[in-house]
């Protein structure tokens, strides 16, 4: 049997779901590689055999994405499949061409061969890039569906950034649980807030095993809801598709991959944030959805802002620490902190580029465009240090997070500190309610 040799082509999620839903004990492919980017140290590891299967005792080796024209002539690889997300068109084919140029094909794997089906149902919550609030919209849709006495159960988009076998199935019921699986300071993020809102919250490597464990849920289950990450579509075949817009990057919706897919794919689409996006931006995204999805029913939504403590910020030279990803490869130019600053009266926000120390400085050189705002990174405990003694080392009266969680309580802030809160809020009909509402009527729940 002639076998095709494959590189995986990825960033520590899509490329594990689609290695372990169409490859793993697939004999006619022979994966001998995933490469990484995005996330800083995740590449020079190995997805281990106990995840990849009898067909590969030794596992795979992971290795850096610059590296993969040299590795598609070195393991003779016939074809190369891409599977990250949050990426423009003009990137995902300028690696397409490099895979072409060293002789290998190009390939996207779409929702048949990837999506799991469910025995419970399913809404997935995605977006069109990463920072348009969907996260927020999990959480509303997870408390309207709580409200109406049904047990939830969400499942968040992979972040195995550490030791993949351990990480092949988790489930949060506690904070303490968060330090029992060693999270990131990304996880703790997305994690967090489901846990403190009374819902269990899975991830990990292997979602079909995650989706198996979780529709038997010791704490019961009614719906699964798929909290996606990026723009990625869901990895699991959903009965209701509810995708997040961002006015904020008009146009995104078409020029992202696979924020199109989502687009394209949806039955729901939330505009949001347009309490602090100009009219015009938000017509264009109204008429993109219209032309490309005329049958998604649209709300359209705030993303109301509070803070713990305006004294902290009017009048006061402020640093903002926005969420990572959403500054990072989400390439947002503004966030939650940001818009408190201004909001509140700020004096000034200060640029803390010329106090950045370590991993926090290699960010700013990697992403050039993230401008006078820190971003939240914490991928790992040395890049939690220097994220600590940058924001200690800045030269500003007061620090706005505005991070889905309190960074205060797990670095040391020496200086005044306030937090800023957002969540969704619909305006006018459709609404959420109504949709959940007949959801929960077509699956008699």
């Amino acid at each position: 049997m002639n076998q095709n040799n494959v590189i995986i082509i990825g960033a520590a999620g899509r490329d594990f779901h689609n290695f372990n839903t169409y490859y793993r004990n697939n004999e006619n492919y022979r994966v001998v590689a995933f490469t990484a980017a995005q996330i800083v140290d995740i590449d020079n590891r190995r997805y281990p055999s106990e995840l990849a299967g009898s067909l590969y005792p030794e596992g795979i080796p992971i290795y850096p994405q610059e590296k993969l024209a040299e590795l598609i002539k070195d393991f003779k690889v016939n074809e190369c499949v891409f599977a990250y997300s949050d990426v423009s068109y003009e990137t995902v084919m300028s690696i397409g061409a490099v895979v072409n140029a060293a002789g290998a094909d190009f390939k996207l794997l779409g929702p048949n061969s990837t999506m799991l089906k469910s025995t419970k149902p399913v809404i997935s919550v995605c977006a069109i890039r990463t920072g348009c609030g969907k996260s927020q919209t999990s959480r509303k849709v997870i408390e309207l569906l709580m409200a109406k006495n049904l047990k939830v159960v969400a499942i968040r988009h992979p972040m195995p950034y550490g030791d993949l076998a351990a990480q092949k199935i988790q489930r949060f019921a506690s904070i303490e649980d968060l330090k029992k699986h060693n999270c990131t300071v990304e996880e703790m993020e997305e994690y967090e807030p489901h846990i403190t809102r009374g819902n269990i919250i899975y991830a990990g490597v292997d979602y079909e095993g995650i989706l198996r464990e979780a529709e038997e849920d010791p704490d019961g289950c009614d719906v699964i809801v798929w909290d996606g990450g990026n723009n990625d579509f869901s990895f699991y075949k959903p009965d209701l598709a509810i995708t997040v817009f961002d006015p904020h990057r008009p146009g995104h919706e078409l020029n992202y991959y696979p924020g199109e897919v989502n687009l394209r794919f949806t039955d729901v689409a939330i505009i949001n944030k347009i309490d602090s996006a100009n009219g015009e931006a938000i017509k264009r995204v109204e008429e993109n959805i219209a032309k490309v999805n005329p049958k998604a029913a649209v709300i359209k939504a705030e993303s109301k802002i509070t803070v713990d403590n305006i004294d902290a910020i009017k009048g006061k030279r402020v640093l903002v620490v926005e969420d990572g990803p959403t500054l990072t490869h989400g390439e947002m130019k503004i966030g939650a902190g940001v818009i408190a600053a201004q909001r509140f009266g700020a004096k000034e926000i200060v640029d803390p580029r010329p106090y950045t120390v370590g991993k926090i400085r290699e960010t700013y050189t990697i992403y050039t465009n993230i401008g006078t705002l820190l971003p939240a990174m914490g991928y790992s405990e040395q890049q939690l240090k220097d994220l600590e003694e940058t924001i200690n080392k800045v030269d500003c009266d007061s620090v706005i997070i505005g991070t889905p969680i309190d960074l205060s309580r797990i670095i040391n802030i020496n200086k005044p500190c306030t937090r800023v809160h957002y969540a969704l809020d619909e305006v006018g009909s459709p609404n959420l309610d109504k949709i959940l509402n007949e959801f929960i009527e077509k699956h008699k729940l």
